[in-house]
């Protein structure tokens, strides 16, 4: 047997609990986070995970994409913690901002597009990128889009699933 090898058992009995909690790096608020994410309304229907997808994301501490409440919950976490917690609307996706509901004629769609009531469309914008909006109404000539997030408004449960933090 290669002296340099260790079996498991000796390795797991060499280390104990309190040495690993000490090396695990906890979430700061400069932290980049891979979890798994669902998000959930209050009724508890699943408005989006990447548990389906088997694939985790990064979440960046202090950018800005956060809210100040959100990213609270992931201090001083690290990985193989799990969390639930809710967040109100305007510390989610925010409330809905009515300057974001637009009229819009009829004949700026194009004719192959079925504009059906909570259809998300993407609009292009001059930088090239595309915008989600919602169809919230069609009556007449006139085309209701909804451009905030479509879980503006909703309070939101989320669930999180560390599984490294990179500081």
């Amino acid at each position: 047997m290669n002296p340099l090898m260790t079996s498991d058992s000796k390795l797991k009995n060499s280390i104990n609990d309190s040495e690993l909690v000490k090396s695990a790096e906890l979430v700061k608020s400069d932290s980049a986070v891979l979890a798994h994410v669902t998000v959930k309304l209050k009724d508890g229907s699943i408005a989006d995970s990447t548990k389906p997808s088997k694939k985790p994301t990064w979440l960046k501490m202090g950018d800005g994409s956060f809210s100040n409440a959100f990213e609270s919950y992931l201090i001083e976490k690290q990985a193989g913690d799990n969390l639930t917690f809710e967040l109100e609307a305007e510390d989610a996706f925010g409330e809905s901002n009515p300057d974001q509901i637009h009229f819009m004629d009829l004949s700026q769609f194009p004719q192959d597009i079925e504009l059906k009531v909570g259809a998300i469309i993407g609009f292009d914008q001059p930088s090239g990128n595309q915008i989600p909006g919602i169809i919230r109404n069609v009556e007449g000539g006139s085309v209701k889009v909804d451009f905030n997030h479509p879980l503006a408004g909703e309070m939101i449960v989320f669930e999180i699933e560390i599984i490294q933090v990179k500081n």
